[in-house]
C-alpha cells in the first residue's frame, strides 16, 4: 500500500524484536528507515534485508542514553534522507527483578538512562525536524505494565508509567506543530528482551512461553509483527487524528 511513501522514520532499538518488525514494514510501506540499535551486526543485516526487499534503509550505531550521540546521529540521518518525519522510541531494556527496597540507585539509574532518559533525547532532537519538515509522528513504546503493576521489575514498571505520561504531554505541546505524540501499550510479546527473562527462569523458555500464554485470553502472546502493525498506523496519515493516544495491544489481557 505504500502507507509510509516518502517519509523518513528512525527507530530506536532498530536491529531486534518489536524494532526489527517496525523497520521491516516501514521499508514495506515506502519510507526510508534509519535503523538505530548498539548491535551493530544484526543493524547491518536488517538495513540489507530492506534493500534487497525492495526498500531504501541504513544502520547507525547509537546509544540512546547518550545525548550526544543522538544529536549526531539524527543530523546524520537529516542529512542523508533530507528530513525526519516519523520517530520510534523502542529501544528499552528490561533492568533488575528485584524488590524496591533491595534495588541499588546503579540499577535503577542504568534502566531510566534507557527507557526514560533515552526517549527524551531522541524527542528532543526529532522535534526541531519535524519542525522543519512541518509535520511529524512520534510512536513512544510504553507497555502494558506502565497501565497496571505485577510485582516484578520496579524500575521498569516506573519507566513506562514515565513514558506514557510523556507521550500526553508532548502530545499537547507539539499539537500546534502538526506532530503528533502516540503510544503503543503491548502486551507479552515473544522478543529477543523476553526470551533472554525466560532462560533465567527455572522451567527455561518453553515452559515460560507456554505459561504466558495461559496468561492471555486469546490464548497466545504476541509477536512482534503485531506491535509493530500498530505502529505503522500511528505513524501514518490514518491516524492524522489521533494524539496522545494509547493504543493496548496485548491479547486481551488487562481487559480483565
Amino acid at each position: 500500500m505504500q502507507r509510509l511513501k516518502g517519509q523518513v522514520g528512525i527507530v530506536t532499538g532498530g536491529a531486534l524484536g518489536i524494532g526489527r518488525a517496525t523497520s521491516l514494514l516501514f521499508g514495506r510501506e515506502g519510507a526510508r528507515v534509519a535503523i538505530v540499535d548498539i548491535c551493530d551486526a544484526e543493524g547491518e543485516r536488517l538495513a540489507e534485508e530492506i534493500w534487497q526487499a525492495g526498500g531504501e534503509a541504513a544502520y547507525w550505531h547509537m546509544d540512546v542514553s547518550r545525548e550526544e550521540q543522538v544529536r549526531s546521529v539524527f543530523a546524520q540521518v537529516r542529512e542523508k534522507y533530507g528530513a525526519i518525519h516519523m520517530l520510534v522510541n523502542n529501544a528499552g531494556i528490561a533492568g533488575s527483578n528485584k524488590p524496591t527496597h533491595e534495588l541499588s540507585e546503579k540499577e535503577w539509574d542504568a534502566l531510566m538512562a534507557v527507557n526514560v532518559k533515552g526517549v527524551f533525547y531522541c524527542t528532543k532532537h526529532a522535534i526541531p525536524y519535524m519542525k522543519a519538515a512541518g509535520q511529524g509522528s512520534i510512536v513512544n513504546l510504553s507497555s502494558i505494565y506502565g497501565l497496571i503493576g505485577a510485582a516484578d521489575f520496579p524500575p521498569y514498571h516506573a519507566s513506562k508509567g514515565a513514558v506514557r505520561m510523556m507521550t500526553k504531554n508532548d502530545a499537547l505541546l507539539y499539537a500546534p506543530d502538526r506532530i503528533r505524540v502516540n503510544a503503543v501499550m503491548p502486551g507479552f510479546i515473544w522478543t529477543p528482551m523476553v526470551e533472554n527473562v525466560a532462560r533465567q527462569t527455572a522451567g527455561g523458555p518453553e515452559l515460560f512461553r507456554k505459561q504466558l500464554d495461559t496468561l492471555h485470553p486469546l490464548g497466545h502472546i504476541g509477536e512482534p509483527e503485531d506491535i509493530a502493525w500498530g505502529i505503522v498506523y500511528l505513524a501514518s496519515e490514518e491516524a492524522k487524528f489521533v494524539t496522545g493516544a494509547e493504543l493496548v495491544i496485548d491479547g486481551g489481557y488487562t481487559a480483565r
